[in-house]
């Protein structure tokens, strides 16, 4: 087991990052692996560099052994915030120690920073109920957090697989509004099953469109069968016909 966690900047590793030469800096990697580009005056946009050897007695301070501690720093985004160390340069700085004793320093990094979909999941997911429990009793609260996950995979193998462009990427406070909470009403006719919607909801389209790729979806005699009903024997899967009982209601 290894850890890498970010921190914040210190006055001590400030004054460290100060005496480090041009040389200690190595190009930093982009999520695909790749060099980040450069900017106007030919410098990386983004570097990484190591601290640890010019930190002495982390050990004694109380730090985990075998911790090393990189730095990050990249040309800050047109109106994000530097503090008056960084100002003095035009550099933004971020640190993280990890006890990983091998790996370019570049690799480390770009490890560290993929972390953050981990983040923005954790976050997803307190969105979805995860982040308020309702009771002081074990057992309760362990049915909710049950249902929070379960409600986390919903939302997630709904964007994956039947939204598209902005809504597969939204986060759940932006798509229970644009989506879960759309004005619809289910009807029967003909022994099928519709879902009228507002026509005047701006993303009532999408909506439309994530039913039918269901339907599309139910349709597949490769789908699992687990919506068949238990007792149904259709032989082969080559020779099944999609269930009408269990189709999920068309747009």
């Amino acid at each position: 087991m290894e850890f890498s966690v970010g921190f914040t900047l210190t006055n001590q590793l400030q004054d460290t990052i100060g005496v480090l030469p041009e040389t200690a800096w190595t190009v930093a990697l982009d999520a695909a692996g790749e060099p980040r580009p450069v900017d106007e005056s030919g410098l990386p946009v983004a570097q990484v560099a190591e601290l640890t050897g010019l930190l002495p007695g982390l050990t004694a301070a109380g730090w985990p052994d075998r911790m090393r501690v990189l730095v990050r720093r990249e040309r800050p985004h047109p109106g994000a915030p530097i503090g008056v160390f960084e100002a003095h340069d035009g550099w933004r700085y971020q640190c993280l120690a990890t006890d990983t004793p091998t790996g370019q320093l570049a690799f480390l990094e770009a490890r560290h920073r993929a972390h953050a979909r981990v983040e923005d999941n954790i976050r997803n997911v307190k969105q979805a109920g995860l982040g308020r429990f309702p009771s002081r009793q074990f057992a309760i609260n362990a049915v909710w957090l049950q249902l929070a996950l379960t409600t986390a995979d919903l939302l997630a193998w709904t964007q994956t697989i039947l939204l598209h462009g902005a809504l597969a990427k939204a986060e759940p406070k932006l798509l229970r509004y644009r989506l879960l909470h759309t004005a619809a009403r289910i009807v029967r006719c003909g022994r099928r099953t519709f879902i009228k919607m507002a026509a005047g909801w701006p993303w009532v389209d999408q909506l439309a469109a994530a039913f039918s790729r269901l339907a599309d979806i139910s349709d597949n005699p490769y789908w699992p069968d687990a919506r068949l009903p238990a007792h149904h024997d259709q032989g082969p899967l080559e020779n099944r016909t999609p269930s009408r009982r269990t189709r999920p209601p068309s747009p």
